[in-house]
């Protein structure tokens, strides 16, 4: 079953690969790179359906005058920029949190953790699809309520859920040959972590 489970994902891959040449092209693309208005009124009549769609157009339109009177700047010359300075380190810092979260290490160790809880070898692998489901889930979610809470709440709680966790999952671990529940609590935790950091970060 494994093999084919991982043989599907390349099955959504095949269909964006079908049906992509039948899409339209973006209309600020075409209208902005390629100073073709009359493709970009075309694509938006197939995107939106017939009726006037001058606005929409002319709102591309300030947008290409705005593009061409910003100098567009080489990597040197925005770490060099002081107006970008803050923009540029709130981006590393929120680059560098996301790589050092955990999620790597809990996606690494669950396999031992579910093993360690003495659940059935069969099952395993099925607990770890669960894993991932679980932030693909999450992620939808996060989609629906950003922009009920913004960005900055969503990755403010994710860090702080996800600090408590590990800080609980830490504790877990360490007495799990004390106390029999404690791997059923690992689990669990694993399963919150992975739900939060869809949630967050």
């Amino acid at each position: 079953l494994w093999p084919w489970l991982l043989a599907s994902s390349g099955l959504s891959a095949l269909v964006q690969l079908v049906s992509l040449p039948f899409f339209p092209d973006s209309p600020s693309c075409l209208l902005i790179q390629k100073g073709n208005e009359e493709a970009c009124r075309k694509a938006i009549r197939k995107l939106w359906g017939e009726g006037d769609h001058q606005a929409e157009i002319d709102d591309i339109m300030k947008e290409k005058g705005a593009m061409a009177s910003t100098k567009t700047l080489r990597v040197l010359e925005v770490i060099k920029e002081r107006s970008l300075r803050w923009q540029l380190y709130i981006l590393m810092t929120v680059i560098t949190t996301l790589q050092l979260c955990g999620i790597n290490a809990i996606y690494f160790y669950s396999f031992e953790v579910f093993n360690t809880a003495k659940f059935e070898e069969y099952l395993i692998p099925y607990m770890s699809l669960g894993v991932g489901l679980c932030e693909c889930l999450s992620s939808i979610l996060c989609s629906t309520i950003i922009d009920r809470f913004g960005r900055k709440v969503l990755l403010w709680g994710g860090y702080t859920l996800m600090c408590s966790v590990l800080v609980l999952l830490t504790m877990t671990l360490s007495l799990q040959h004390r106390f029999f529940w404690m791997h059923y609590f690992s689990v669990v935790l694993i399963f919150l972590f992975v739900i939060f950091y869809g949630m967050g970060p």
